[in-house]
């Protein structure tokens, strides 16, 4: 066939061509304009034609490749405009898809419970940095580099540093707020905190603590008694506490406090290891030395201070086995939760 006779058959095919469907547009594209498209062996045959026809013979080529590009494109845009005018059929009669709200975390909850008790009584809530330095993690409590009381907490220290640590209690709260108000002081420091241990069902590398001190004159243990034993009945509905002689460096004398829940269920059993006890917090009258260390004159000034663990609690207030939950973020686990909850 003759190369003038071809192309000019390809330019009415082009303009006779009706596209009505996607699949029909993309087809024509691959024909005309895709890369192994029909036009591409007509131009080669370009070096066939006699010089004083290769003008006209090249227009009439673009012609047919202008041609194409525009049915295309025109047709490609009425489908595209069609697709935006389409309105989905709605059935209003038919179910809404309920929208799944989140819910608080098991930890949070706890926390915020024991927060609101400590703030009824005129605690303040102090929060500070979790990266803390050696001095007020450890020295500042009486705990100087070679006390041995450190070997009591294994402690993550930065890379490249024996200053700088993930602080391992809530305690240099404590510190930082006595360095910078004047007694009387009262205030609860939550917030999470780390130390090296091996992840298991009962113990993690970071959990949380809400720590409690009250500094002014006169304070005795008594005043600690009393305001522990106000959180016990608040938070457990405990009407008996007893506080056990123990040790912390930062405390004399320290005390363990147990809450009573008696024995009249096999979960009272199971918490209490059959003793009706159930140890919850440590405490103690804040040691003098450390009173010195922030700055408050020991001879004028006493305080108590304790420290509470939040996921203890929550283990025993939801009845979860294991402490590695709380950190998963297993939705289907976290779904159980709500504000409401009691003991």
């Amino acid at each position: 066939m003759d190369s003038f006779v071809k192309v000019e058959a390809y330019l009415k095919e082009v303009e006779e061509t009706i596209l009505s469907h996607e699949e029909e547009i993309e087809a024509f594209r691959i024909k005309y304009l895709g890369t192994k498209n029909i036009l591409k062996s007509v131009f080669e045959e370009i070096r066939q034609v006699p010089n004083e026809q290769k003008k006209a013979f090249g227009q009439l080529c673009n012609a047919v490749k202008t041609a194409a590009e525009t049915k295309f494109y025109e047709a490609k845009s009425k489908i595209d405009q069609a697709k935006l005018n389409q309105f989905e059929k709605i059935d209003l009669t038919a179910p809404s898809i309920p929208n799944l709200l989140g819910s608080r975390h098991p930890v949070s909850l706890i926390m915020e419970e024991m927060v609101q008790i400590f703030e009824k009584l005129g605690f303040a809530v102090e929060e500070e940095r979790e990266i803390e330095d050696d001095w007020h993690n450890f020295t500042a409590l009486g705990t100087p580099e070679d006390h041995p009381a450190r070997d009591m907490q294994d402690t993550f220290y930065l890379k490249n540093s024996v200053e700088r640590l993930l602080r391992t209690h809530t305690s240099p709260v404590q510190v930082r707020t006595m360095k910078a108000q004047e007694p009387p002081i009262r205030m609860i420091a939550p917030g999470r905190v780390y130390r090296n241990e091996t992840i298991s069902a009962r113990s993690h590398c970071q959990f949380h603590q809400i720590e409690g001190l009250y500094i002014a004159e006169g304070v005795s243990f008594a005043d600690l008694r009393q305001t522990l034993s106000h959180f016990a009945s608040e938070m457990f509905g405990a009407t008996q506490i007893r506080l056990r002689p123990s040790y912390f460096p930062f405390t004399e004398p320290s005390a363990e406090m147990d809450v009573y829940l008696g024995l009249e269920t096999e979960r009272d059993q199971r918490l209490t290891k059959g003793t009706g006890w159930l140890e919850v917090l440590g405490c103690g009258m804040v040691d003098p030395v450390v009173l010195s260390q922030c700055g408050i004159d020991p001879e004028k000034y006493t305080g108590f201070a304790f420290g509470i663990g939040v996921e203890r609690i929550a283990l025993f207030r939801y009845q979860i086995d294991d402490i590695r939950l709380f950190f998963e973020n297993d939705t289907r686990f976290l779904r159980q939760f709500r504000a409401s909850h009691t003991f």
